[in-house]
């Protein structure tokens, strides 16, 4: 049994490999960067493997929790709101950045500065994943990032697509918004990874 436990959960794990790719540009303008202006658009993203657009989303699952117990559905939403400023996007900068200070690089991600670049953090698609105790599935996470002059948005100096960055932590999770959270943070994490290995070189 536990031999079959192990298999199921590698088995998960390996399924939900992250893809980063380069679409456009290169990373020669980071190096000599301190600080990058960060934003995060949550504006159109889709969910669960039918592409489901979030508010399609909520409104079935707040259905399906209030079945379960009468006033549920509302009381998901309420955490569900402040998901976004509360876990994902911090999730995102504070892995990031640690990953980069260990590395010894000066360079960090921040909200709200005036800076000559803005990194656009822009969520494609999100698998809230599950969590039964023994058998879970990672939460998976598809973004686009965006590397803009700050003064002229539309100026895109290096595009990277990432796709289902898994989102999970050792031991059990029954939080969707937190396994999310994860996904962010995975996703953070190999994005400046990448920019260590590319920027510096």
């Amino acid at each position: 049994m536990k031999k079959l436990i192990v298999a199921f959960l590698f088995l998960s794990f390996a399924m939900s490999a992250q893809d980063m790719k380069v679409v456009s540009g290169d990373f020669k303008f980071l190096k000599d960067q301190k600080e990058i202006n960060t934003e995060f658009d949550y504006s159109n993203f889709t969910m669960m493997k039918e592409n489901k657009p979030e508010a399609q989303y909520v409104e079935e699952h707040k259905v399906d929790l209030d079945k379960k117990a009468k006033g549920n559905g509302n009381l998901w939403y309420k955490r569900w709101v402040v998901a976004k400023e509360q876990i994902w996007t911090p999730k995102f900068l504070e892995i990031g950045n640690i990953v980069l200070s260990k590395a010894g690089k000066d360079v960090n991600f921040q909200e709200g500065l005036n800076t000559p670049y803005t990194l656009i953090v822009q969520t494609v698609w999100i698998y809230p994943g599950w969590d039964a105790g023994i058998m879970k599935q990672p939460a998976k996470v598809t973004t686009n990032l965006k590397f803009v002059e700050t003064a002229n948005k539309s100026n895109v100096l290096l595009e990277i697509k990432s796709e289902e960055a898994p989102g999970d932590q050792w031991g059990n999770n029954f939080n969707n918004e937190t396994r999310i959270g994860e996904g962010y943070a995975k996703t953070a994490k190999s994005l400046s990874k990448m920019i260590l290995k590319k920027a510096y070189k």
